[in-house]
């Protein structure tokens, strides 16, 4: 099942805090597996010497909605679902294609 994630309205938007800036992610796919949720999000740098900038984090949560810091694994055949829910996520799909 494909999910968006897009901080708008009176919903708190998702931060985020690193040694060299903080900010918002400001758009964010993701999906569920059976045994994580990958996720792709757009971090937004409002404070610190990032300020201004973007970046792209590759991260999971796990099915509790936790946080993971370990790499983020993705099995091949998951790849057309992420595909999918970056559909939703206009500036991380453009900043993606780049890759290509």
């Amino acid at each position: 099942m494909a999910k968006k994630t897009k901080p708008q309205g009176a919903a708190q938007p998702k931060t985020f805090s690193l040694h060299w800036g903080s900010g918002i992610v400001e758009e964010e796919a993701s999906f569920a597996t059976p045994y994580h949720q990958p996720t792709v999000q757009l971090l937004k740098f409002t404070e610190g010497e990032a300020k201004g900038s973007y970046a792209v984090r590759f991260c999971h949560y796990d099915h509790r909605g936790r946080f993971q810091r370990s790499p983020l694994i993705i099995d091949a055949a998951d790849l057309r679902t992420l595909r999918k829910a970056l559909q939703t996520s206009p500036k991380l799909r453009r900043l993606l294609a780049q890759l290509g």
